[in-house]
């Protein structure tokens, strides 16, 4: 546990905890931020350039130990003890089965309602949940000092990765997208280094630029010899979704993580109510079964649900570990995509999708 004095003064107690969410982020969003995580007695994960895995909902970045943090032992607990299997495994696992549904569920959430008015509504709901969660347990407001970067976590993580990658579902399929998604792991990691000033090695940015164009390969050829508007927002979906969780990295250090989700979703309440009443007054809402069941995942199983069982599975097993299971989620989406969705998959959406994870299996393996 670190107690602070001023923002710039810290001093560092040791103190073993066996239980509670790890002071990480992992996206989705997507949805969700895919910040650091820093969990007291155990190491600090920083957004350094280290490689991330995620989509929708679910994304680490896992960097070097924050000063003054106290080595996690092999086992990720940081007690000195191992976790009994399976239980920080299978909560992790949880998790990124919730954020492998996003994609899907925002399909369904579509049937229903027109993409601004999904989106707005989303947001409004899963800040409502967020201020349910933060008044229970008490939490005080974030210094002054921390609200510009929780700013930039609302914009890329809560309202442009969302907003965009639902513009994009509206002419793309969900396996398409989770392809082009899944370099996001890739690009998260190079905003972390940029942001942070590190310098990986050759091997990391050589990964880094092979996934890129297996995915500009893969787009191409999906759309007839073009990059399709579908895409577009795509790509520019990873570009603010990348930054917001690289901010998010950065304030994991100095907060829980789930605290800057949830901070940064209140951030947006505001502004998402009242665009609620703007879009539904606008566009037409044709309720139905699967609609309002894909605006109660996106809304909460993802980004709450999933978070919340991700960050306990992680403060069990470690961030690496973890980490690894979420290399699954791309492919999970494509099985939720013909299970869910009735799709017809392309051969070469497993083929690029296989090559991007083998990508960045590579970049974690290459971080300094």
């Amino acid at each position: 546990m670190r107690a602070q004095n001023s923002a710039t003064a810290s001093r560092t107690i040791a103190v073993t905890t066996t239980d509670g969410p790890a002071d990480g982020h992992s996206a989705g969003h997507g949805d969700s931020a895919g910040d650091a995580a820093a969990r007291p007695g155990g190491s600090a994960a920083v957004a350094n350039g280290t490689s991330a895995a995620g989509g929708t909902g679910g994304t680490v970045v896992a960097g070097s130990a924050g000063r003054g943090a106290a080595p996690r032992t092999p086992g990720g607990a940081g007690t000195g003890t191992a976790d009994p299997l399976p239980r920080g495994t299978l909560l992790a696992a949880l998790g990124v089965v919730a954020f492998s549904l996003t994609f899907p569920s925002t399909a369904w959430g579509l049937e229903s309602f027109g993409p601004w008015s999904l989106v707005a509504v989303r947001s409004t709901l899963a800040a409502l949940v967020a201020g349910g969660f933060l008044l229970a347990g008490r939490v005080p407001l974030p210094d002054r000092r921390h609200w510009a970067g929780l700013a930039v976590v609302a914009a890329g993580v809560v309202v442009g990765f969302p907003l965009l990658t639902t513009l994009a579902l509206q002419t793309s399929t969900t396996s398409h997208a989770a392809v082009v998604v899944g370099l996001l792991p890739l690009t998260t990691a190079a905003f972390a280094a940029l942001r942070t000033g590190r310098r990986p090695s050759r091997t990391f940015w050589g990964a880094a630029v092979a996934g890129a164009v297996v995915v500009l390969a893969f787009t191409v050829q999906q759309s007839g010899g073009a990059v399709s508007r579908g895409d577009l927002y795509l790509f520019g979906a990873l570009l603010v979704c990348a930054a917001g969780y690289t901010e998010g990295g950065r304030l994991a250090r100095l907060m829980p993580g789930w605290h800057v989700i949830g901070w940064a979703l209140i951030l947006c309440l505001p502004p998402m109510a009242a665009g609620s009443v703007v879009a539904l007054s606008l566009e037409p809402v044709h309720l139905n079964a699967h609609g309002v069941i894909g605006l109660a995942w996106v809304a909460i199983g993802s980004t709450f649900f999933g978070l919340y069982v991700w960050y306990r599975g992680m403060a069990s097993i470690g961030i690496p570990r973890a980490s690894q299971l979420q290399l699954a989620q791309p492919l999970l989406t494509l099985v939720w995509s013909v299970a869910l969705l009735g799709e017809t998959l392309p051969l070469a959406a497993p083929l690029a999708a296989v090559a991007v994870l083998v990508c960045i299996a590579v970049t974690q393996r290459s971080r300094s």
